[in-house]
């Protein structure tokens, strides 16, 4: 059995990388392309016409093809090892598989049961789901590192399937990373409405641009 602990995201300066090992300064650039990587991908599914339901497949897809070319060792595969995030210990990796299926299932079945786009009610409700699903991937925490960078373009693929306008989580730096981590460990203990606030802030922010 592998046993090993990684240290919450951001305590590290360097990181071993396919162009060697570089200072977070340096990771950082890398990381914002990932992200634009990932953003094409998921609208290449979505132009397809019949968007796909989100997956395993998919997950693990967006993943290999967001941080492939920065950590072709990892990218892609769910974790083999126990980690830290957030001062907490994530799920066993050995449940992993086992918990990202239940998490599609609950996903698919979630969107069934939203009310239909005419409703007064259908936006509060699409807020709470993608809420509910960003704590919950990050909480299984599926990969090695950036499940929370995966599960704020998971929840653009989502609202994509919706007919909804992607959106922007700001979660990177600064203020607005501190103020996204606040609201994920609010949700530990039960209080999503900081989660959903950012979340609904968010989104009409795209449904104003359009």
């Amino acid at each position: 059995m592998v046993k090993a602990t990684t240290k919450p995201k951001g305590a590290t300066s360097y990181k071993e990388t396919a162009f060697g090992i570089i200072p977070r300064s340096k990771l950082i650039k890398l990381e914002l392309e990932s992200t634009k990587k990932g953003l094409d991908y998921i609208y290449e599914l979505a132009a397809k016409g019949t968007i796909p339901k989100v997956n395993p497949d998919i997950i693990c897809k967006l993943h290999e093809v967001c941080f492939s070319w920065i950590f072709p060792k990892w990218a892609g595969k769910y974790r083999t090892i126990q980690v830290m995030f957030s001062g907490k210990e994530a799920a066993p990796y050995f449940k992993v598989p086992e918990l990202i299926v239940n998490l599609c299932k609950d996903l698919e079945e979630r969107l069934k049961h939203l009310p239909k786009p005419t409703s007064e009610r259908f936006i509060l409700e699409v807020v709470k789901l993608l809420a509910w699903f960003q704590h919950k991937f990050v909480f299984i925490h599926p990969f090695q590192d950036y499940n929370g960078r995966v599960a704020r373009i998971l929840t653009s693929f989502i609202l994509l399937q919706l007919n909804l306008p992607p959106i922007e989580l700001k979660a990177e730096t600064g203020a607005d990373r501190k103020r996204y981590l606040k609201a994920m460990q609010e949700a530990d203990e039960g209080n999503f409405t900081p989660l959903e606030t950012l979340v609904n802030n968010a989104l009409f922010e795209s449904l104003e641009q359009i």
